[in-house]
């Protein structure tokens, strides 16, 4: 139980490593507030509840500021405090550059970008107030060291490494830990569509020789809102199996 008491806000938690974070924070003792625009979300909720969690889920597009600060609202409203924000709600869009519309850039940029500004800017005073908290977003391999075909992603992802770095001077003066988590390949709804060859490729290009799993994610976030890594601020932790050495 080795986040009783501590509330968190997790965004994109209605499927894949968002879903894996919910249900393992609330077996570990968290208040679990789950922010999704897909209302598929509300059903992990009521898992975590009817399994003796406490959980709640509030529809919202972090793309909406208004929308991310009606979740903070809403979960100060309801547990009194938040403890925890984990900025996991990301969405691809990918094609060669030359090949990438305007559109399909804009909206990867404001959902993995600004959406995490958005959220982290409306949690932000709530957590300077008291003092304390912890904030991890979520990056990935890709914005280390780049993919083919993603440009708008990549550009994104080493945008929120960026943001999580200034945040960890701004906000760590104040007792808010600040970090990044950066995913390798990771196994879950969004590779379900990938051919076997290119998930072969990838688990050729990882020393471990498997790709992630969600829970391997949550792990590592779970870490990081526990007690045990209060003193780790402005970190990037890779979890890709040896991907970038």
């Amino acid at each position: 139980m080795r986040l009783t008491g501590k509330v968190t806000i997790i965004t994109g938690a209605a499927r894949g490593i968002g879903r894996e974070t919910a249900h393992l924070f609330a077996q570990e003792g968290a208040s679990v507030v789950l922010a999704d625009v897909d209302a598929q979300a509300g059903s992990v909720a009521a898992d975590i509840v009817e399994a003796g969690g406490n959980a709640q889920f509030f529809m919202a597009d972090i793309t909406d500021r208004t929308a991310c600060q009606t979740v903070i609202a809403s979960a100060l409203e309801a547990f009194g405090h938040v403890d925890v924000l984990i900025n996991n709600a990301g969405i691809v869009r990918d094609a060669q550059l030359i090949k990438l519309s305007e559109e399909d850039f804009d909206l990867v940029v404001d959902v993995n970008l600004k959406g995490t500004f958005n959220m982290t800017q409306a949690v932000a005073p709530h957590m300077v107030e008291r003092g304390t908290g912890s904030v991890i977003n979520v990056s990935s391999v890709v914005g280390l060291y780049g993919n083919f075909g993603q440009t708008n992603y990549a550009a994104t992802k080493a945008g929120v490494i960026g943001m999580t770095k200034v945040w960890a001077r701004e906000l760590g003066k104040k007792g808010i830990n600040v970090n990044a988590v950066a995913p390798g390949f990771i196994q879950t709804e969004m590779t379900q569509g990938v051919p076997d060859k290119v998930l072969d490729l990838m688990r050729g290009k990882t020393p471990l020789g498997r790709l992630g799993t969600a829970r391997d994610v949550a792990n590592a976030f779970l870490f990081l809102a526990s007690d045990e890594a209060s003193y780790i601020n402005g970190t990037v932790l890779s979890v890709d199996g040896g991907l970038i050495t």
